[in-house]
């Protein structure tokens, strides 16, 4: 009996990378809801102006703390009840679902931009300009993040730019030094050396040989701090530093019903599950992006 040489070939030859990324990511059943629920979030938040039963910032003068509809006194028009001057709790969710991807978005772009530059200067420039670099990572890092973070928009002035930048300051530090340990690892390699031989040149060198084979553990420190800097941006907007009223942001929500918490649960408990599930499902997919990518954690 004889076996097709195309049969064999196709048998010996080995899956595709994202085959095989996708078959370790998928044993982790909680990355894979993790991963549901963020596509879901996005896609309510891409979609805001067409699912949103109402303007997020309509008031309905007739519906002041209106109660969710299962409750006593709540009506279908309000489906998740209404807050202290009219406005639909569950239209400026979906809204603030937007501002809040966004803010995660612009915060590890920028992080990850200056971080990766940092860090690979820090990688290969051995010496003085590393012992300066490090340095200052090292004094971020003895900050306290929030309170490095009210502090730098307090000297910027409230908004949610600034509240975007000063998040991205704070995580920088960890993004710095992942990637310039990643950057000394690879450096030792032999494809490296074979890169230098051959007469590639430094910015070759760090950008096209070294960079890519340090992405792995980058991406996986930025999907954790996409959650973490959802949660200060959060708490920015709580402590009035962030996103200013009458911005549907999930922290700013928050802060607008501090004094309802006792007669009107609704006004705090909807904003802050949306802020739990969000965080929660992207730490979930983190923690699946950190097995299926790392060698070591492969099961």
């Amino acid at each position: 009996m004889t076996v097709d040489s195309a049969t064999l070939s196709a048998a010996a030859a080995p899956p595709h990378p994202l085959r095989e990324f996708w078959s370790d990511f998928s044993e982790n059943k909680g990355a894979v809801a993790g991963l549901v629920v963020i596509v879901v979030v996005a896609f309510v938040a891409v979609f805001a102006d067409v699912l949103a039963p109402h303007p997020p910032h309509e008031q309905y003068r007739d519906f002041f703390l209106a109660p969710p509809v299962w409750q006593e006194g709540g009506t279908t028009e309000f489906l998740l009840g209404t807050d202290a001057v009219g406005r639909d709790i569950l239209a400026r969710i979906m809204h603030g679902a937007r501002y809040s991807l966004i803010i995660g978005l612009i915060v590890i772009t920028l992080s990850l931009t200056v971080g990766i530059g940092l860090g690979l200067i820090a990688g290969f420039f051995r010496g003085v300009v590393e012992i300066l670099i490090m340095r200052a990572m090292d004094i971020l890092l003895a900050l306290p993040a929030l309170l490095l973070a009210i502090v730098i928009v307090a000297i910027l002035g409230p908004g949610l730019f600034n509240a975007m930048l000063a998040i991205s300051v704070v995580y920088l530090p960890h993004l710095v030094r992942l990637t310039r340990a990643a950057a000394i690892n690879e450096r030792a390699k032999d494809y490296v050396t074979a890169s230098k031989v051959s007469g590639a040149g430094l910015l070759r060198l760090m950008f096209i040989t070294v960079l890519p084979n340090c992405m792995a553990p980058l991406i996986v420190q930025a999907t954790l701090s996409f959650s973490s800097a959802i949660l200060d941006a959060a708490a920015l907007g709580f402590l009035g530093m962030g996103a200013q009223p009458p911005t549907p942001e999930w922290g700013t929500m928050l802060a607008d019903a501090r004094e309802f918490v006792q007669r009107a649960w609704w006004v705090v408990t909807f904003p802050g599950l949306a802020i739990l599930v969000t965080v929660l499902a992207l730490n979930l997919l983190g923690d699946g992006l950190r097995d299926a990518l790392d060698p070591r954690l492969k099961r």
